[in-house]
């Protein structure tokens, strides 16, 4: 199974943040969106965003304002972000991204295809489709055992 299958069940659909905007900002889009991230464009869209960036997680706005008492209000995206962010490519297996993602300590990782933004998948995402595929695995020997 590879990250394209993922994106195929989870959809494709990005947030992005300009390095410009405020970590207040920040804040009110992930709550918004109820997610944990968004990826870093200098473009409007994800669907103009070429190779992004950055990425802005929640973990990074607690070290913002941990390390430097920053304000949220006062602080730009591009002050706080992980820059240059590690990406995967939709043909990259779950078990190659699970081993990344765990060695990098990393919770999400932007998809790019041909230097394009055309997802983002989260630790969550890569565990729910292992899962999903054990599941089904297990079904069928109980099936083939039984009979």
């Amino acid at each position: 199974m590879t990250l394209h299958d993922i994106l195929l069940s989870k959809g494709n659909a990005v947030q992005t943040i300009a390095p410009e905007a405020t970590l207040a900002e920040v804040v009110k889009k992930l709550v918004d969106c109820n997610i944990g991230s968004l990826v870093v464009c200098s473009a409007d869209t994800a669907a103009e965003c070429r190779q992004p960036v950055g990425i802005i997680t929640e973990r990074d706005i607690l070290h913002a304002c941990a390390s430097e008492g920053a304000s949220l209000a006062g602080t730009v995206v591009a002050d706080a972000m992980t820059a240059q962010p590690i990406c995967g490519t939709p043909a990259d297996t779950i078990d190659h991204t699970l081993g990344l993602m765990t060695e990098k300590r990393m919770r999400h990782l932007p998809v790019l295809q041909d230097g394009l933004l055309v997802g983002i998948v989260s630790i969550g995402d890569l565990v729910k489709a292992q899962h999903d595929r054990l599941a089904m695995e297990n079904q069928f020997m109980r099936e083939y055992i039984q009979g």
